[in-house]
């Protein structure tokens, strides 16, 4: 736990350790931080420097040699805030400045593109994608269309997506083809009948982007999603026209 916190300080496990040998020693010379470290007097002496500048650390002449003393452990608290605070700094100018510049940067074709995924880690991947965006958005909701064979492939890499969802506050409306489908919580269904049966196949719409979820030979999941404003609108223009009429 203590390594793991100096970490995110930036201090780095023999940083962490010299550290705690001078607490322990007090002011110490750097052949007796050598000895009770277990750590080479070159190596410790460069180790002592960079904690010095990192506050952490600090040194004072004793004759002809050195002697380095740790701070007080509050000192961790002062960086830990410190650091808390250029880390806002930084999430500020990401969302205020740099994303929406980086945008600016990208030409056109950028806004649309395609990327394929396969297998359970691919079908998680594109379920977590919609749980993201969707979360992100002022109206938290999206639209499916579901066929009944891919249901149990479906949720198998993310047995929890549901609770997930709800937790988030994301509503969705499914539009299923064929018999089946559960009722759940913060969810609208309606039916299309088919005659016979249909082939396994997932839509999901959720702007500026589009999932395609299929099943291949041995029912082997792949996905596309397509990434698209106009799309995405257009998909979503299809359903609500289907919505009203079902």
């Amino acid at each position: 736990m203590i390594e793991q916190a100096f970490e995110i300080l930036g201090v780095t496990p023999r940083e962490t350790q010299l550290y705690q040998t001078l607490l322990k020693l007090g002011p110490a010379s750097i052949r007796d931080i050598a000895e009770h470290s277990g750590i080479n007097r070159g190596t410790a002496y460069e180790s002592l420097k960079q904690l010095q500048t990192k506050g952490i650390v600090s040194y004072f002449p004793k004759g002809k040699r050195r002697f380095f003393m740790a701070e007080n452990p509050d000192i961790l608290l002062n960086l830990a805030e410190e650091k808390r605070n250029r880390l806002n700094k930084t999430i500020d100018n990401l969302k205020n400045t740099i994303i929406p510049n980086l945008h600016q940067q990208q030409p056109d074709y950028h806004q649309a593109n395609v990327r394929y995924y396969e297998g359970d880690d691919g079908i998680e991947w594109v379920l977590r994608d919609i749980l993201n965006v969707v979360s992100q958005q002022d109206h938290k909701e999206y639209c499916v269309f579901s066929s009944k064979p891919i249901r149990p492939f479906l949720y198998r890499p993310f047995p929890n997506y549901t609770k997930q969802r709800v937790k988030l506050g994301i509503n969705v409306k499914v539009i299923a083809l064929g018999d089946g489908g559960e009722e759940a919580e913060l969810s609208e269904r309606k039916w299309i009948k088919t005659e016979g049966s249909v082939d396994a196949s997932y839509i999901a719409v959720y702007p500026p982007k589009c999932a395609i979820i299929s099943l291949a030979s041995n029912n082997f999941p792949s996905a596309v999603v397509l990434e698209s404003k106009d799309i995405a609108k257009a998909q979503q223009i299809i359903f609500d026209t289907l919505w009203k009429m079902l």
